[in-house]
């Protein structure tokens, strides 16, 4: 026997075939072909961020830039402006100005002012207290009654400051009519104190059917409340003091104010129907009147809740 560990082939013979190769490759490579290995999630490709272009300062900016930090170097803690309090150290930068703009001095105030601050009067001159209310003071009886009704039922009664505001209004020479004045103040304080308060609406003459007269209603009756409001202005009224009832009559009082003021100042209009137009200025008056009514009703109850 051949001790080599090849086996040694036979001739072939001839006309003979050679043995097909087995099918077991064959199943092999459709197996593998069917189920193919698996692979493993392969690197992410990397994203590719876009170009991102500076933005280019201008030339003012940036002197503005370097300016405002060297003069916040300069200057030292103080220049950047007050910190706010608290248990931990401040945040670094608070209070420093914004590039290009110059910082506010602490402690200024702003420099605007109220717009009732700025009102003026016909020939520009400056309002003086209660000209808001009522231009120029109380003229004639009806206004002097408004305004001696509002500073008598006020929260701190003031029918003194009532009768000077009318007499300091009309100068030195009605300082006779003192003594008149005030005792018209103390038959309205005893209405107010212990009768019945009842509506007051003066009288009114025959107006003219025009537009004219529709205004000439509105802008007197608009004086009258203003009257009533700054007696209670007088005696320090404050709303808050008063009831919801109370409170809400006062706020329509003057709300009818404003539109009365509105109606003053409108344009007159086509085809209007005057005489409708003086039956909607009845309404109104009596609908101010009762505002009125219940404010003074309120300010007794208010005082007597006082008192007790």
């Amino acid at each position: 026997m051949p001790t080599s560990r090849t086996k040694r082939r036979r001739p072939a013979r001839a006309g003979a075939q050679r043995p097909k190769p087995k099918p077991k490759a064959k199943a092999k490579a459709k197996a593998t072909a069917k189920t193919p290995p698996k692979k493993g999630p392969g690197p992410a490709p990397k994203a590719v961020r876009p170009p991102v272009a500076k933005p280019v300062a201008a030339p003012g900016q940036v002197a503005a830039r370097g300016g405002a930090k060297t003069a916040a170097a300069t200057a030292g803690p103080s220049a950047a402006g007050p910190t706010r309090p608290g248990p931990g150290p401040a945040r670094p930068g608070a209070g420093a100005a914004l590039p290009g703009k110059a910082a506010r001095p602490a402690g200024k105030k702003s420099g605007r002012k109220s717009p009732l601050s700025q009102r003026r009067g016909p020939n520009g001159e400056l309002f003086q207290p209660g000209d808001l209310l009522l231009p120029t003071g109380p003229q004639g009886p009806d206004e002097i009654q408004y305004l001696l009704r509002g500073s008598v039922a006020a929260e701190h009664p003031a029918p003194e400051a009532g009768v000077s505001e009318i007499i300091g209004k009309k100068g030195p020479e009605a300082e006779g009519d003192r003594g008149e004045l005030s005792h018209f103040a103390v038959g309205l304080a005893e209405r107010f104190d212990s009768g019945t308060i009842e509506p007051l609406l003066p009288t009114r003459p025959v107006g003219r059917r025009n537009f004219a007269g529709v205004v000439e209603r509105a802008k007197h009756r608009r004086r009258e409340i203003g009257a009533f409001l700054r007696g209670l202005d007088l005696g320090r009224t404050e709303s808050s003091h008063m009831d919801s009832h109370g409170e809400a009559s006062l706020q329509s009082l003057m709300e009818w104010a404003a539109r009365l003021e509105n109606l003053a100042e409108a344009d007159e209009p086509d085809n209007a129907d005057y005489a409708q137009f003086h039956r909607g200025m009845d309404q109104l008056e009596n609908t101010t009147e009762a505002l009125i009514v219940d404010v003074e009703l309120t300010l007794r109850r208010l005082r007597d809740r006082v008192k007790a």
